[in-house]
């Protein structure tokens, strides 16, 4: 790896498996397991091995990263040391003060919306209320965002994350085109296809839920950009992902040298790949360097390679997570995926 490489260049941290939503396709099952919380001084020693690694930048995200008391003043840490901060959130619980005190300290304030109405929004996200609260909790950050402005003051950006499931795949011109002019200052709108990964790669979940190919294909489509973004504000960044990069596929890793991420689990165990189970180690306790050699080693894992080059379809690649999933997680970890509950068809939920 070449000595400019040798660092991530990019950290996500899930700071908590807390949270209030029950979403369909949770990445990390958060909300359905222990927190893994840790105390704000084991929090400031994890930061300061990440900052040790000179990323460019940190997503702090979960859970609800907002669900930890002292979320604004580990921002700050990382702000201070010239870290940018990127913060995900449900919108769940975002009042002014808390959207105020961010502000001083965050690059960019980034809130999930499912769906372009609260009967979808809400379903997915497993919480009545939730579209209600992030839809509020968006235009307290946009009154922030317009009033640092007049005033000259620092403002962060922020913009809404949209993971395309099959039930919100015909939402997303109703998106552009009806919930983002609610927010002037909105920077972003950016439609990921769902990642099969966590509770989005159970079979039931491939089989009721996951994008299809075609979808996939339909989503990224030039033509389905140019639609969208003729339906949003001008002002607003529309974009549409495969979030193809996340596979980890070793012939992507291959021709992209600058992508080099790195993600925390709340106690400060590194996985080897985001997206997989598996921990190297822990940042508490052990060099981030060495973790780091660890991480990048697992990407050149035979039975990781011979895995990933089978994949050939989204349902394949569900299937390669599950497998790499029962080879590198703990046992914890595997008890957990074993006792995951099959999904109930969204339209037959109650």
């Amino acid at each position: 790896m070449e000595k400019s490489l040798r660092n991530p260049n990019a950290v996500i941290w899930d700071v908590t498996f807390a949270c209030p939503l029950r979403c369909v396709h949770c990445y990390t099952e958060s909300g359905r397991r222990p927190a893994k919380n840790l105390t704000y001084e084991e929090m400031i020693r994890v930061a300061d091995a990440i900052i040790s690694m000179r990323p460019k930048m940190i997503t702090l995200c979960g859970g609800e990263p907002l669900t930890i008391k002292r979320i604004v003043d580990l921002a700050r840490h990382f702000d201070d040391a010239g870290v940018r901060v990127f913060l995900y959130t449900s919108g769940w619980a975002l009042p002014a003060s808390t959207v105020e005190a961010l502000s001083d300290v965050v690059t960019k304030i980034v809130v999930s919306l499912d769906g372009a109405s609260a009967a979808s929004h809400d379903r997915i996200r497993g919480r009545v209320g939730s579209f209600t609260r992030a839809t509020a909790g968006l235009a307290r950050i946009d009154a922030e965002v317009s009033r640092r402005r007049a005033e000259g003051l620092r403002a962060p950006r922020f913009g809404i994350d949209y993971v395309v499931i099959r039930s919100n795949f015909d939402e997303l011109e109703e998106m552009c085109a009806q919930v983002a002019p609610r927010f002037p200052h909105l920077e972003t709108l950016y439609f990921g296809a769902v990642v099969p990964t966590g509770l989005a790669s159970r079979p039931s979940f491939v089989e009721h839920e996951l994008l299809s190919d075609d979808q996939v294909a339909e989503l990224i489509a030039p033509d389905t950009l140019k639609r969208l973004r003729a339906a949003a504000p001008t002002s607003v960044t529309v974009e549409t992902t495969e979030n193809f990069e996340v596979q980890m596929n070793p012939a992507f890793l291959a021709r992209t040298p600058s992508f080099r991420p790195m993600e925390i689990e709340p106690d400060g165990e590194v996985r080897a790949m985001p997206i997989y189970e598996g921990t190297v180690g822990s940042l508490l306790t052990e060099d981030p360097q060495v973790l780091w050699q660890r991480s990048y080693e697992r990407w050149d894992d035979p039975f990781v390679v011979e895995t990933l080059n089978s994949i050939h379809s989204r349902a394949d690649w569900a299937e390669a997570v599950r497998r790499i999933d029962e080879r590198f997680a703990s046992d914890e970890d595997r008890a957990r995926i074993a006792a995951r509950p099959a999904l109930v068809p969204l339209g037959l939920a109650h």
